[in-house]
């Protein structure tokens, strides 16, 4: 079905209809995304306060078939973002709808508008002395509604789940303009279809998140971080199995690390502190959270002892402040930033199943190393199975030279993952970048499945389109 610019006659409408001061000027934010893969194109952009703004927004696009794109904080990093080819969309932002509406401590549970900050929903958490353990690099500046669009990962996946696991309900927009009234607070509730799930994931192709009714937990009383040396790959997820043995739950981070991460930070950040007095080959953050009378230290210590033993770690760092602390989540919390800096030629966020892990990252070597003289940085979260691995262009080249090669290491990479049934999508979600290989990895009846909701739900074709699900 054809679609239509959000042109002047549009803009008249919703002037009309919502007044003056929803409109904003487009500037080159709303058109970008980290990456620079891609650049996109806006008719209008509009900034509403309330659900009932955004519900008259959508409306009147349905009504006109003009494209939407909602737009979070600009941080996803597949292109869901901006949309480039196409009539010129109405960009959707929600930067003015950032209230926390509610906390209810003794439940749990905290209600935020999607356009709430994530590090602002984790102080709303703090200050009731409650945790909302979503942590990821951008938390400062993503926004809550587009950690859930995208079902975001990070750093504490493997105690307390991804994005979808810590939501119970949510208010949104359907691309008729409908309000979802769907804020539950209830943990069990086997009422239908469940469009809270459907929503999550969906990259804004199903609907617009507005607010979202949010999984707190108890804080943890104490704290203990430890950077390890492991031997080898496989060392790793041997020790990560013997921390869950001795540790349970308490392991809430498990992070493997490579030299080229580290040395990375070496040539473009050469004020991170390392933990150690020479680079290790691989190495591993872990981080417990404990409760009264017990002691990160100790169980840390006791954790090392039996690797150590077992001949899977070399030297160790287990913090001792703070200040320490910190220094350690630097190191691997700054990988990405270097990673920015030298400009990788394509970068990958796929998971495999844990246990093959080791065998990936040999094969993958392999196969990049069969395409060119490449760096390749291997990180991530070990713990869940999600690898970030990104190839980078050989030290003293720009990533510019190898730009004809991007789509051979990208579909190398993909071809091994889905030999290895991982996914070439585990955190970061599918947006423009990977909407092809979703078609060409992906299972052809869970396609045509989706197809046939988009098309239920969204028969105009204006949300988001292009993004997930090729137009």
């Amino acid at each position: 079905m054809t679609l239509n610019a959000a042109d002047d006659s549009f803009a008249k409408l919703i002037r009309s209809d919502l007044g003056d001061d929803i409109l904003r000027p487009v500037t080159d934010r709303y058109l970008e995304e980290p990456r620079g893969r891609f650049t996109g194109h806006a008719g209008l952009l509009a900034l509403p306060r309330t659900v009932d703004e955004v519900s008259k927004l959508v409306r009147l696009a349905s009504d006109a078939r003009v494209p939407v794109v909602p737009y979070g904080g600009g941080t996803g990093l597949v292109g869901g973002q901006v949309m480039s080819e196409g009539p010129a969309p109405l960009v959707i932002s929600l930067e003015r709808m950032t209230a926390i509406r509610a906390v209810y401590p003794t439940e749990n549970i905290l209600i935020a508008e999607a356009g709430a900050v994530l590090e602002d929903v984790q102080t709303a958490a703090e200050e009731a002395n409650r945790l909302f353990p979503l942590a990821l690099a951008a938390q400062g500046s993503c926004r809550i509604g587009g950690n859930l669009a995208t079902n975001a990962g990070g750093v504490n996946v493997l105690r307390y789940g991804n994005a979808r696991d810590l939501c119970l309900g949510l208010e949104a927009v359907l691309p008729s303009g409908e309000i979802w009234h769907g804020l539950s607070r209830l943990r069990k509730d086997n009422t239908g279809y469940d469009l809270r799930n459907l929503l999550i994931g969906a990259e804004g192709t199903l609907g617009i998140i507005t607010a979202a009714s949010l999984k707190l937990f108890p804080r943890p009383e104490v704290v203990g971080t430890a950077m390890l040396q492991v031997t080898s790959p496989e060392a790793a997820i041997e020790l990560l199995a013997l921390a869950r043995d001795q540790l349970g739950d308490a392991v809430s981070t498990f992070e493997l690390i490579h030299r080229q991460g580290l040395q990375f930070l070496t040539e473009v950040l050469p004020l991170v502190r390392y933990p150690f007095e020479t680079q290790p080959e691989w190495c591993v953050l872990i981080e417990l959270g404990l409760f009264a009378r017990q002691s990160p230290s100790e169980a840390l210590e006791a954790l090392y002892a039996t690797a150590d033993k077992a001949g899977l770690v070399g030297d160790a760092v287990i913090a001792q402040s703070e200040a320490q602390r910190m220094d350690l989540w630097a190191v691997r919390e700054r990988i990405p930033e270097a990673n920015r800096l030298i400009g990788s030629v394509s970068s990958h966020d796929i998971s495999v199943p844990i246990s093959r892990i080791p065998e990936f990252i040999l094969r993958g070597a392999e196969v990049v190393a069969a395409l060119g003289p490449f760096r390749i940085n291997c990180f991530g979260h070990v713990g869940d199975g999600n690898l970030h691995y990104n190839v980078f262009p050989p030290q003293g080249h720009d990533r510019a030279e190898f730009d004809g090669q991007r789509q051979a290491v990208k579909h190398a990479v993909h071809d091994l993952v889905h030999a290895f049934g991982g996914s070439v999508s585990a955190e970061h979600g599918v947006g423009r970048l990977k909407a092809d290989d979703l078609e060409e990895y992906g299972d052809a009846a869970k396609l045509s499945a989706m197809r046939a909701i988009k098309t239920a739900l969204d028969p105009q074709g204006i949300m988001n389109p292009g993004t997930v699900l090729r137009s």
